[in-house]
């Protein structure tokens, strides 16, 4: 699960400062502000890891088609279009298995769980590609068995790099001194570099270790397909739901398929009479009709042995069952969003864009509710450690949050929630403090635009319109 992010010198953000992310983060802010810079700055990381040219330091996209973001040229990245600025990403998480950095040399050993990784990317104009400026790695921030190394170049115009610790004794193979690699991707140190130090091998672990959590984040964009009469599902189970949705019926149908996910269990706390368990479509069943959108929600294949499939819906108990393309457009938005928040793996951390959209206030009320129990859900009696950064416009959404903070189902510090503005083409953030109450301390000023001062205006104006009909009169 991601800690902590600050990005510096990317889009409209010269410094988002120290961002503090919980397993339920939620970012809200106008237009155009940077809410989802943030966002596609980690996306861009995990298409790095996923990409299978290892020299290319940052994959922005462009050119591919197959990219899951394209965000262009570095220029058109970096903070004002300055290409001697450099941009970072400084990023923590919590490990799922313990990492080990030991010198038997110096009878020195270094555990911990909490990995960061601190990158400087700058402009290559020769290629006009991205590279590496600087790569550090630091396990167990600011505690007793802090481990530091760094990886960066020795001077701006040369290639050559230099690795070094503040507190762990790097200790160099013996023979010649010779150069040290230029790293692979952004945050691989190569093995050939590593084999010049007696003592660096723990780097690899490092890397793979990031590599595996830029590989769990997960996203869903803000624009889903339309829903359609017939889905094709030929037995294939897509690590999720697509960028607008459209594997959703595919991971739905592979769940059930293959009892993915076959048993959800509400929180571990809670006494065993208290237990519910589900299957996963049960769940999303569940969750569809507990949010009000639907009586009754199934999948069926139009007849036996073929690959296409119909979702039918039943939207009140009184009403016809009827296809998904039949009913309101708001249960094809949400499916997604639902399925994306329950079906994603252990240890992932889920993106989502507006998942409220072309809902009614109720149901995105009804979403915070699914949300809060996506990130407390045990599967299969384990807990899920599964991450939700949702970028939003809904006033419901956070009214219903707050009240669950005040009714003990979520703890404050299990949320995170920020307002992003934009004065000057410069992006400023605040984390707005919420308390046990479930009350907002620091109220941003227009956080959901100036309502009092529409109410104002709107009695004024039928102040001023009365006088003038009684003048008429």
């Amino acid at each position: 699960m991601l800690t902590h992010l600050r990005i510096k010198n990317f889009k409209a953000w010269e410094d988002t400062g120290d961002i503090r992310l919980a397993p339920l983060t939620v970012i809200f802010g106008a237009n155009s502000a940077g809410k989802s810079s943030m966002g596609h700055l980690l996306l861009a990381l995990k298409q790095t890891a996923l990409s299978v040219d290892r020299r290319k330091a940052l994959h922005l996209g462009l050119g591919d088609t197959n990219s899951l973001i394209n965000l262009g040229t570095y220029e058109e990245c970096v903070h004002q279009h300055d290409t001697q600025k450099s941009i970072g990403i400084e990023m923590a998480w919590n490990t799922s298995n313990e990492l080990i950095a030991e010198s038997t040399q110096h009878n020195s050993e270094f555990k911990g769980s909490k990995l960061e990784i601190n990158v400087e990317f700058e402009h290559a104009k020769k290629n006009q590609h991205t590279t590496v400026k600087s790569l550090s790695y630091t396990l167990d921030k600011n505690k007793e068995s802090e481990l530091d190394v760094t990886f960066s170049k020795k001077r701006k115009s040369t290639n050559e790099f230099e690795l070094s610790s503040k507190k762990y004794p790097l200790k160099r193979t013996q023979g010649r001194v010779w150069p040290l690699y230029e790293p692979e991707k952004f945050y691989h140190i190569t093995e050939q570099t590593r084999s010049k130090f007696q003592n660096a091998s723990f780097l690899g672990d490092f890397a793979l270790e990031t590599e595996a959590t830029l590989k769990n984040i997960y996203y869903l964009g803000p624009l889903r397909g339309y829903p359609e009469r017939f889905y094709q599902w030929a037995g294939d189970t897509p690590e999720d739901v697509g960028n607008k949705g459209e594997k959703v019926i595919a991971a739905l149908l592979a769940a059930k398929n293959r009892n993915l996910h076959q048993k959800y269990i509400k929180r571990e706390k809670q006494e065993a009479k208290d237990k519910k368990t589900f299957s996963f479509p049960h769940l999303i069943a569940k969750w569809l009709k507990d949010i009000g959108l639907i009586e009754e929600f199934s999948i069926h294949p139009i007849a036996e042995g073929r690959n296409e499939h119909e979702v039918l819906i039943r939207t009140s108990p009184n009403a016809s069952t009827v296809k998904i393309t039949d009913v309101g457009f708001g249960v094809s938005q949400v499916l997604p969003a639902l399925v994306q928040a329950f079906y994603t793996p252990r240890n992932s951390t889920v993106l989502m864009e507006q998942p409220e959209i072309h809902l009614h206030p109720q149901v995105q009320a009804g979403l915070a509710d699914a949300f809060i129990e996506a990130i407390h859900i045990h599967e299969d009696k384990i807990p899920r450690n599964v991450q939700l950064i949702i970028e939003s416009h809904s006033e419901h959404f956070l009214t219903r949050l707050q009240r669950r903070i005040a009714e003990e189902k979520i703890k404050p510090e299990e949320v995170a929630i920020y307002f992003i503005d934009n004065k000057e083409g410069k992006a400023t953030i605040e984390e707005l403090c919420i308390n046990e109450y479930g009350e907002i301390e620091n109220w941003p000023e227009n956080f959901f635009g100036d309502e009092m001062g529409d109410l104002a205006a709107q009695a004024l104006a039928a102040i001023e319109r009365r006088q003038r009909n009684q003048a008429k009169g």
